[in-house]
């Protein structure tokens, strides 16, 4: 249990099959608290209400309390989020939801918890429903057209500000993959969306960026520094140098491997995350140097490590900054040695300093850990165990939201095969209250995918394409229901419909492997020391056809920029 439980008036249970079974045998619902360590709101919420004595006596009589780890706990957080965090939510002891809410003050939890106990007197069980997630039927799958990214085109001009930049009439996220998608396709929204994430959302003084706007003006700054959020932002903001040659651009990515690899590093990766205390972060650069910066979680999760090694190694190839690359590969290893099993299961988390592991195969450890060892597949040469990773994924995590044939369709020839319709898993499927109850997600569900194309063309293998296609077929039906937040989601059906990638008959590292990682378009894959190019020349590959060729770099960039 964290600090900030210890030192709250209620007696907090871990999230687990022994407090459900408490409530059963005691015949009373469950209170839930969802927290994240880096939320000033949730630490608040302990500080005032949790601490009122009275309001702990009564919760401590009348509820199972259980708290929650956001981070430690995704599975718990997908079916049970209230929309944020703090997320206080009340469950009958089979895990159904009776109420919740986000932040509450002394008065307003004194309401609930007055309608909770009145609600449960008189229904009991019965009380209870499933979250929406998990009793809607599936989405309905289809044909993985050109129609998916028109519409996220779409998208993008309808939810543009074009007088602030960024997506959206109020709260400003600042959407790392809508960005990437953006940079080839509206690229002066990209660039004006990262102008404002660098002026607005970066900590000028410390490093690292926070993690979102309140207000449409990118002002009402959100403070918490997330490492995975950092990462993406990243490779974002390497991306935009890659594209426009600004050097703005590349100077805010240094600064984020900088903080990445000081605040945020652990000795051997990458930490989780850095609270978020407002008031130091409104103090002048030399009023923090006497201050004490807000705590860093020092929990090394394998998904955002995936996600740092990717876009440390994305920087390091645009840039041949060593420092990204040396601490990417620190990074990669530990992440292989530690967390990832011989079967090519992921283990969640490591927390050194209470000797404690996560769960092993949760979708998004093993998205974003394949999506790292990739990377570090066409940046290295060296990709480790990421045909295990996948290889476990799809054996072990795919299944349901089929269309009625089970077959996914792909409307153009050039894409292949017919692949089998299935999407992912967010996890093994068993566990306390509504855990035994699968869940598709489908942000997830695109990250895999667009790692799995990753994979495909990296090895020529076509299982994994396969794999790809039938998780993005799965919701394709629902594609003109998609925001702009889920371009993650068009990006991958793109890749798959025009599949392109550099086979680089020299080492990695050589000069022609170097010149492709920099001249190749951020969606295309370079597979160096690759078999499908004669050796000392780069074949250009679309969907397996020849579309060019060269043997130096000079030859190499007319290939690519024609």
């Amino acid at each position: 249990m964290d600090d900030s439980a210890a030192e709250t008036k209620v007696e907090w249970r871990e999230w687990g099959a022994d407090a459900f079974a408490t409530a059963e045998r005691a015949g009373k619902p469950v209170l839930l608290a969802l927290v994240a360590p880096w939320s000033e709101e949730c630490a608040e919420m302990d500080r005032t209400t949790y601490s009122e004595p009275r309001i702990a006596a009564n919760v401590n009589d009348g509820f199972v309390p259980v708290r929650a780890d956001v981070d430690r706990h995704p599975r718990v957080r997908d079916r049970y989020n209230m929309g944020g965090f703090p997320s206080t939510v009340f469950l009958t002891p089979e895990g159904t939801v009776i109420t919740g809410a986000t932040y509450l003050g002394v008065d307003g939890f004194r309401e609930i918890l007055d309608a909770v106990r009145r609600t449960w007197d008189g229904k009991g069980v019965e009380a209870g429903s499933v979250p929406r997630p998990l009793r809607e039927a599936a989405p309905p799958g289809g044909e993985l057209s050109a129609r998916v990214e028109e519409h996220m085109v779409e998208q993008l001009l309808a939810a543009y500000d074009d007088e602030f930049g960024g997506w959206g009439s109020d709260v400003k996220f600042p959407m790392p993959r809508t960005i990437e998608f953006a940079l080839v396709r509206a690229r002066d929204q990209a660039t004006r969306t990262l102008e404002a994430v660098r002026t607005r959302l970066a900590d000028t003084v410390d490093g690292g960026f926070f993690r979102f706007a309140r207000d449409r003006d990118w002002s009402g700054t959100q403070h918490e520094k997330l490492a995975d959020e950092n990462a993406a932002l990243l490779r974002a903001f390497s991306h935009g140098y890659r594209y426009t040659g600004e050097e703005a651009y590349r100077e805010t990515a240094e600064k984020t491997v900088e903080y990445l690899t000081t605040d945020l590093w652990t000795g051997d990766a990458v930490a989780s995350s850095q609270g978020g205390a407002g008031g130091y972060y409104r103090l002048a650069a030399t009023e923090r140097a006497d201050a004490d910066a807000p705590t860093v979680d020092p929990t090394v999760f394998a998904g955002h490590n995936g996600v740092a090694v990717d876009a440390l190694l994305t920087y390091a190839a645009y840039t041949d900054d060593e420092r990204a690359r040396r601490y990417a590969e620190r990074a990669r290893d530990t992440l292989v040695d530690d967390l990832v099993d011989e079967d090519g299961a992921v283990v969640h988390y490591r927390d050194p300093g209470r000797e404690e592991t996560g769960p092993s195969g949760l979708l998004v450890a093993q998205a974003r850990t394949l999506a790292g060892l990739t990377t570090a597949g066409s940046v290295l040469g060296e990709p480790g165990p990421a045909r295990a990773v996948a290889d476990y994924a799809v054996e072990h995590l795919r299944g349901g939201i089929e269309d009625e044939d089970g077959a996914a369709e792909i409307d153009d020839e050039s894409a292949g095969a017919v692949a089998e319709t299935a999407a992912f898993r967010d996890g093994p499927g068993e566990g306390p209250a509504l855990l035994d109850r699968p869940l598709y997600p489908l942000d997830t569900n695109a990250e895999m995918a667009d790692a799995l194309v990753d994979c495909w063309l990296l090895t020529d293998d076509d299982r994994y394409r396969e794999a790809a296609a039938g998780a993005l077929a799965a919701f394709a039906g629902a594609t003109d229901r998609m925001g702009v937040e889920l371009a993650s989601y068009a990006t991958a059906v793109a890749r798959l419909r025009d599949p392109r990638v550099v086979a680089v008959g020299a080492p990695a590292g050589s000069d022609l492997h170097r010149a492709a990682l920099r001249l190749t378009d951020h969606e295309t894959v370079v597979a160096p020391a690759d078999d499908r190019a004669p050796d000392g020349e780069a074949v250009v590959l679309a969907d397996g056809e020849r579309e060019g060729r060269a043997d130096s770099p000079a030859t190499l960039e007319p290939v690519l920029t024609d």
